[in-house]
């Protein structure tokens, strides 16, 4: 038999220690998808914020994560080396020799990639967004690969208490970045809708929302008492329920998490061999 073929994938971990379930859904996602294809991922991973640690170029695929805090710039080094990073990345991608690096940026992560591309404004929030909710596509959403399989509007898992918000029409078009999907309709609310994907370039596309959430593990993780009794004191017994419920309806997060992440895992592998460079 051949042997499988190798991809070098770099997972940045924004988590700065703390204990969560966005870096084990990612890691059970690649893994599932490895076997799935016959693939060899090798899978490396950088603790960005308590080490610095950044990768160099040596990696097929990019998968940076969510994290806690405030996304809002504040001169910490490890968020110059980021940028840094990122425009190394970008600069890299413009030139024409070479296979493309391809980024996904999850909702901490896609936070910073708006500031760095300055395509819109990040925010607080009023309040923390919570829960499962429909993603609603724009125009540029409808004809997105990394949707490719997803109903409009489609579920995801939200959890943030900053937004993104006040796109930047110039920016955008000199970027030739494209707006994905907006949050739910709030009629009675009025207040902008917080702006859910953007696709910054050919290679770099980001969500506000967690792709990787899988429902069997958050369900497990919302019914631990600790877990429990904190969503019920912050957000309302209703709303723990309503997680559960939408939790565990195989069309909202088990179908988000089986197409998003592997829609991006099939276009950056197969841009990766396109160029013959595995």
């Amino acid at each position: 038999m051949n042997k499988p073929t190798t991809i070098r994938v770099a997972l940045l971990d924004l988590y700065e220690g703390q204990v969560n379930e966005g870096m084990r859904c990612i890691r059970e996602i690649l893994q599932q998808y490895s076997n799935a294809h016959g693939l060899h991922l090798v899978c490396t991973e950088f603790d960005v914020r308590l080490k610095c640690q950044l990768p160099d170029l040596h990696h097929d695929i990019y998968i940076s994560s969510g994290g806690p805090g405030s996304p809002l710039i504040s001169g910490h080094e490890w968020e110059r080396l980021y940028f840094e990073w990122v425009h190394e990345l970008e600069q890299y991608n413009l030139r024409g020799d070479g296979p493309k690096k391809h980024v996904y940026f999850i909702c901490h992560s896609f936070q910073l990639a708006v500031q760095y591309f300055k395509v819109a404004t990040v925010t607080k929030r009023k309040s923390t967004a919570f829960g499962v909710f429909p993603i609603h596509m724009m125009e540029g959403g409808k004809e997105e690969p990394i949707f490719t399989g997803l109903q409009d509007p489609f579920y995801a898992v939200d959890s943030r208490n900053y937004q993104v918000v006040e796109p930047s029409p110039e920016q955008l078009q000199q970027t030739g970045a494209s707006i994905l999907a907006l949050e739910k309709e709030r009629p009675h609310v009025p207040l902008e809708r917080a702006i859910m994907g953007i696709r910054f370039n050919d290679y770099m596309v980001g969500t506000q929302f967690h792709p990787e959430a899988d429902a069997p593990g958050m369900s497990r993780y919302l019914q631990r008492d600790d877990k429990k009794q904190m969503v019920i004191k912050n957000h309302g017994f209703e709303k723990w329920q309503s997680m559960i419920e939408q939790l565990n309806d195989p069309d909202k997060i088990l179908y988000t998490y089986s197409h998003i992440l592997p829609n991006f895992l099939n276009i950056a592998i197969e841009s990766s061999q396109k160029v013959g460079s595995l």
